[in-house]
C-alpha cells in the first residue's frame, strides 16, 4: 500500500534538521497526522539522551490540545522496541492510540530490526513499510548512511573530501592550497564536516596546515570529534586542533609516555593503534571508532595519508570539488600505486555532479557500492 507522499516527504525534512544534533543516534522525523489528513504533530531526534521523534511529535500534538488516537504516524525509521537512554518508542505509540504506522526503512539496529514493527502489530496497529526501492526510503536511508554503516559492518561510512584543480592537484609542490576553491565551497564543506561525528587527518597536515578541523562556517549544535592519525606522536603542543571547542583524538603507533603526556595535558587523547612498518593501524581505526559511536567519517588529509585508505580500500566515497583552474605539476588527491593496467585502477561511480559558486562538486563511491 502507498502512503501519500506528503507527510513522509515532511518527514524527511524534519530529520535532515538532526544532522549535527542527535549523533551517536540516527536522524529520524516523524509526521502524526489525523483521519482526514490534518497533521497534528511533528518532531525530529534531540541529543542523545533526548526524544526520539516519535515522542516529539507526540508532545507536540499534545501541546495544540490534540489526541494521536486513531491517527496515523509517519517515521522516517522503524520504531524503536528496547529501552536505551530512552524508553522504546513503540510503547509510546502503542500507549498514544495511533492506528496506523508507515515506515521508510527498517532499523539496522540488530537491538530493534523488524523488532519495532512486530511489537506494533502485536498491539492491533496496522503496518506499512515502504518498498525499498521507493526513493523515499532510499533518502531515509542516505540521510543515516553512517548509521547503517555502523550497525551492519562495524565500521563508520567513509567519506574523503577534498579540493582540486581542473588537472587534479590538491597543492602545489611547495604545499600551498589556500585556497583552490571558492568561498561557497568552503562553506558547503563545513556543511559536510557537520554531518560527520569525527573529522580526520594527518601529523603531516597538522603540522604543514595548523588546521582547527572544526566546524565554523555552518551552525551546529554539536561539534565533531577531531582525529589525528599520528604514528610517532609528532603533533605540536601548540597545534590548533587541540584547542577547543570540541573532543581530539590522536592515534599513534609508538612514542614514549612524556611524548603521550605531553599532548593529555594539553586535552586530547590517545590511543595506540599499531600495524605495519610502524604505522597506525587504519582498519582498528575504523573500528575504534564506530565502538565510540562515530557514523560518518570524514577525512581532510594529505595525499599520503589519503593514498593509504584508497590502497586499503577504506574509502566509501569520494567529495571532491573541482576549480576551474590549472595548477600543472603538484601534490596529486591521493598517493597510491603505480598501477601496471587501467584493469587496476580503483573503479568508480558518479553520485551526483552540482555546482557550487565557481566550483563544481562531485560525489563518487567505488562501483561496487
Amino acid at each position: 500500500m502507498t502512503t501519500l507522499p506528503a507527510p513522509m516527504h515532511d518527514a524527511l525534512a524534519l530529520a535532515h534538521q538532526a544532522v549535527g544534533l542527535s549523533e551517536p543516534n540516527p536522524r529520524v522525523g516523524c509526521v502524526i497526522t489525523a483521519p482526514d489528513g490534518r497533521v497534528l504533530g511533528r518532531g525530529h531526534t534531540q541529543r542523545s539522551g533526548g526524544p526520539h521523534a516519535e515522542v516529539m511529535a507526540l508532545r507536540d500534538l499534545q501541546s495544540h490540545g490534540e489526541s494521536a488516537r486513531g491517527a496515523t504516524v509517519h517515521v522516517t525509521l522503524e520504531p524503536c522496541s528496547h529501552h536505551g537512554r530512552t524508553p522504546p518508542c513503540c510503547d509510546a505509540l502503542i500507549a498514544a492510540g495511533v492506528a496506523r504506522v508507515v515506515i521508510a526503512i527498517e532499523d539496522p539496529n540488530p537491538l530493534v530490526a523488524g523488532q519495532g514493527a512486530a511489537r506494533l502489530r502485536a498491539a492491533g496497529i496496522e503496518v506499512h513499510s515502504l518498498a525499498p526501492t521507493d526513493p523515499l526510503a532510499d533518502d531515509a536511508r542516505e540521510l543515516n548512511i553512517g548509521f547503517f554503516s555502523r550497525m551492519q559492518r562495524g565500521r563508520p561510512w567513509v567519506r574523503l573530501k577534498a579540493a582540486i584543480s581542473l588537472d587534479g592537484r590538491t597543492a602545489l609542490e611547495n604545499g600551498a592550497s589556500q585556497w583552490i576553491t571558492g568561498a561557497a565551497a568552503r562553506t558547503d564543506g563545513h556543511a559536510w564536516r557537520k554531518r560527520a561525528g569525527a573529522v580526520l587527518t594527518g601529523v603531516g597536515t597538522v603540522r604543514d596546515d595548523d588546521p582547527r578541523l572544526d566546524v565554523r562556517l555552518v551552525e551546529t549544535v554539536l561539534q565533531p570529534l577531531r582525529v589525528v592519525i599520528d604514528s610517532r606522536l609528532d603533533t605540536p603542543a601548540g597545534a590548533r586542533v587541540l584547542a577547543p571547542p570540541g573532543r581530539v583524538l590522536l592515534y599513534a603507533a609508538q612514542a614514549d609516555a612524556q611524548q603521550a603526556a605531553t599532548l593529555v595535558d594539553q586535552g586530547a587523547e590517545v590511543a595506540f593503534m599499531p600495524g605495519a612498518s610502524g604505522k597506525v593501524d587504519l582498519a582498528r581505526v575504523l573500528a575504534d571508532l564506530a565502538a565510540r559511536g562515530i557514523n560518518e567519517l570524514h577525512v581532510e588529509a594529505g595525499h599520503k595519508l589519503n593514498g593509504s585508505f584508497v590502497r586499503e580500500g577504506l574509502v566509501d566515497e569520494f567529495l571532491v570539488y573541482i576549480a576551474p583552474m590549472l595548477l600543472g605539476s603538484g601534490r596529486e588527491l591521493a598517493a597510491f600505486g603505480p598501477l601496471q593496467a587501467l584493469s587496476d585502477a580503483v573503479a568508480l561511480r558518479f553520485v551526483s555532479v552540482t555546482p557550487v559558486g565557481d566550483d563544481l562538486r562531485v560525489i563518487a563511491r567505488p562501483a561496487l557500492r
